[in-house]
């Protein structure tokens, strides 16, 4: 409980006569004058004059006395002088009223009024503060909210913009990964096409110095090879090839006839498959497929009966054989 409650039901101060007082003074003094002012008009001097004149009515003329002598002949009537008139007598100033009694009772009570109002006034005045007081503070917690949210969209904002600076980075290091491994691709591939050509030079090399010892050839008269024997696979060898690689071949499909796909393997000495590609068609999409995906999977061809791998071999598989 405040000051301000605790005042409000306390009983009412003893003091405060001089305030009484002069409150009391001023408004006899108010009354005093006004009763003043509604006389005055009454104590103006009046400024209206009047005059008159009296005169007597046609004279008569007396019957003779008896055994009177003549009477003399009336002497002529003097006229009457005019009536002043009558002065008004100023009235005289009504007394001023005698100040009534102060009544100590009623003073107090209007005391008491004025001080109930004061303490409402200011009651009234309390609240409106604090009902402003209280908008300030609901404007400022809202001027803070929303700085709160501009803030939080601004982190969010810089949250995205470093999200895709994130993924920028990523995609740039993939490519340049796809790149690289592109870059290596080739590479391992012109490693390749120079072990092929270098063993294409080699087998030349090799082919020259047959050349150079023809004297021992073994070929028939219709022999038109240029190497001492042949070096050709031998009958058995293709059969051996498709037996290793036929088993690799998944294929499930009905097809119409037998189509042949033929198709070019490229080999290393030890028999391991370079490359392969399909020079005629069955016909077949699934088919041709099959055989190249087998060939990939046999991985590496069995050695001739003279113990090498040709370089360049030709097969044809059919999917009834």
């Amino acid at each position: 409980m405040n000051a301000s409650t605790h005042k409000e039901f306390a009983p009412p101060p003893t003091g405060g006569w001089g305030r009484s007082l002069s409150f009391a003074l001023f408004m006899h003094l108010l009354l005093l004058l006004a009763l003043t002012w509604g006389i005055q008009w009454k104590t103006e001097p009046n400024t209206l004059s009047a005059s008159a004149e009296l005169w007597s009515a046609v004279p008569l003329e007396a019957a003779p006395a008896a055994n009177e002598p003549e009477p003399s002949p009336p002497e002529p009537v003097k006229p009457l002088e005019p009536v002043k008139p009558v002065e008004p007598q100023p009235e005289p100033k009504p007394t001023p009223p005698a100040p009534p009694k102060v009544n100590a009772a009623a003073e107090r009570e209007a005391a008491d009024i004025a001080l109930k109002k004061e303490k409402e006034k200011k009651k009234l005045e309390e609240k409106k503060e604090a009902e402003l007081e209280k908008k300030k503070k609901l404007e400022k917690e809202k001027l803070e909210k929303e700085k709160i949210e501009k803030e939080k969209e601004k982190e969010k904002a810089k949250e995205k913009e470093k999200e895709k600076a994130k993924e920028l980075e990523k995609k740039k290091k993939e490519e340049a990964l796809k790149k690289e491994a592109a870059a290596t691709k080739a590479k391992e591939e012109a490693k390749k096409v120079a072990a092929e050509e270098k063993q294409a030079e080699a087998l030349r090399k090799e082919n020259l110095k047959r050349m150079q010892g023809m004297a021992g050839a073994s070929g028939d008269e219709n022999a038109r090879g240029t190497a001492l024997k042949a070096s050709g696979p031998s009958a058995s060898y293709a059969g051996r090839i498709r037996a290793r690689i036929k088993p690799n071949i998944t294929f499930t499909e009905d097809v119409a006839g037998n189509p042949k796909a033929e198709v070019e393997v490229r080999t290393s000495p030890d028999g391991t498959i370079i490359s392969r590609k399909l020079l005629s068609s069955s016909g077949n999409k699934a088919w041709d497929d099959a055989v190249l995906k087998a060939i990939d999977k046999t991985n590496t061809l069995p050695r001739d009966e003279d113990g090498r791998v040709p370089p360049v071999l030709e097969i044809s598989f059919r999917p009834k054989d």
